[in-house]
C-alpha cells in the first residue's frame, strides 16, 4: 500500500511538474529569436510587408530575422516552413497563391494549407497588368486584341508558377481566348519586374506595390489594369480588368502569416495579439495603402480559417476549369 501511494504521489508530482513547465513555456514564449521565412528571393512584394512588419513585430517579441527561400512559386519555403518544429521559433509570410493555388494545382502537392496554424493576415493585394513603353498596347482589351492578331509572339512574365500572378494571367488568356500567351516564370517578382523594366519582356501580372506604381508614375512600365473588384485608392486612374470588359477576371489576394500545423494554441494568441498592436499603428497602414496595399487591422486566426476555407472551396473548380496544373 506504501508503495503504491508512493508511485501515486510521483506520478501526481510528476504531472504538476509537466504543468507548471508547459505553463512556462506559454508565458515565456518567445525565448530566442524567430525565423520568419519568405518563400521568395528579395525585392518582391513579400518583402515589401515583410521587413516593415518584422521590425514592429521585434518590439512585440524580440529578434526576428528573415529568411528568403525562393523557388516553385514559394513552394520551396513553403514546404521549409511546414515541415519545422510547430514551436513558434519558424513562421511563414506567404501570399494565397503559395498557400491555395500550388497545393490545389500540384499533382503531387508536399503541403496544403492545413499543414499551417492560421496567425493573421496582414494585407488583401490585387494583380496588376504591367507593360513595357515599348508594347504596342496600352489597355487590356488591346494586349487580347494583339495575342489574337499575332498569335504565339506575346508572353507574359509572373513570380513563378502557381502564384497569384500566374493563376490571373491564366485566367486572362482563357477569358480573352488567347490560349498561346506564352507564360515566363521567375523566381519572384523582383527578378520579373527587373526584365520587365529592360525589356527583356513586355507584358506581365505582377502584385501591386508602391514599386510597382512608382514605376507607372514614372512611366518606366505601364499599368494598364487590375484585378481588384474596385480601383485601387492610391492609383485610382487605373482601371480594374472588369472596366475593361473582363467581368469574370476578379483576384483579390492576401498576405498572411501561418505557423506550422499543430503549433500551441497559446502561440498562436501571443503571436495574433502581437501582429493587432502592430497592425494598429496609423503610420504602418498608411505605409501599406501608400504600396497599393489594404492593410487588415483586426484579422483573428479564426477569421482566417474560414476564409482560407472558403477561398479552397471558391477556387479549386476554378483551377480545374482552366486546366492550371503544376508538377
Amino acid at each position: 500500500m506504501s508503495s503504491r501511494r508512493q508511485v501515486l504521489s510521483y506520478l501526481l508530482s510528476a504531472t504538476g511538474s509537466i504543468a507548471c513547465c508547459t505553463g512556462l513555456t506559454a508565458q515565456t514564449y518567445p525565448s530566442r529569436p524567430i525565423r520568419l521565412i519568405v518563400p521568395f528571393p528579395p525585392g518582391g512584394v513579400n518583402d515589401t510587408i515583410a521587413r516593415p512588419w518584422a521590425e514592429r513585430m521585434r518590439q512585440q517579441l524580440g529578434p526576428i530575422f528573415i529568411e528568403n527561400i525562393g523557388g516553385a512559386g514559394g513552394a520551396v519555403g513553403a514546404a521549409a516552413a511546414a515541415r519545422s518544429s510547430p514551436d513558434g521559433y519558424t513562421l511563414l509570410l506567404a501570399p494565397e497563391g503559395t498557400l491555395l493555388v500550388t497545393p490545389i494545382a500540384s499533382k503531387r502537392p508536399i503541403y496544403d494549407w492545413e499543414s499551417f496554424e492560421p496567425v493573421a493576415i496582414l494585407v488583401k493585394s490585387a494583380v496588376g497588368f504591367v507593360v513595357h513603353p515599348s508594347a504596342p498596347f496600352r489597355t487590356l482589351k488591346d494586349a487580347a486584341s494583339f495575342a489574337k492578331s499575332k498569335p504565339s509572339t506575346l508572353s507574359y512574365a509572373t513570380a513563378g508558377v502557381g502564384t497569384s500572378n500566374h493563376l490571373v494571367g491564366e485566367l486572362f488568356k482563357s477569358l480573352a481566348g488567347v490560349p498561346d500567351v506564352v507564360h515566363i516564370p521567375y523566381r519572384g517578382s523582383g527578378p520579373a519586374l527587373n526584365d520587365l523594366i529592360a525589356g527583356q519582356v513586355q507584358f506581365g501580372t505582377v502584385v501591386v506595390t508602391g514599386s510597382v506604381l512608382a514605376l507607372h508614375r514614372t512611366k518606366k512600365l505601364h499599368l494598364i489594369a487590375v484585378s481588384s473588384r474596385t480601383r485601387l485608392r492610391a492609383q485610382p486612374d487605373v482601371p480594374t480588368a472588369v472596366d475593361e470588359g473582363f467581368s469574370n477576371l476578379i483576384w483579390e489576394g492576401f498576405h498572411g502569416v501561418f505557423a506550422p500545423a499543430k503549433a500551441g494554441t497559446e502561440i498562436v494568441t501571443r503571436l495574433a495579439n502581437a501582429n493587432r498592436s502592430v497592425m494598429a499603428e496609423k503610420a504602418f497602414q498608411t505605409f501599406l495603402l501608400e504600396s497599393g496595399l489594404e492593410p487588415e487591422p483586426d484579422s483573428t486566426p479564426q477569421e482566417v480559417r474560414r476564409m482560407v476555407s472558403s477561398e479552397v472551396e471558391r477556387w479549386t473548380p476554378v483551377i480545374r476549369d482552366i486546366g492550371l496544373q503544376l508538377e
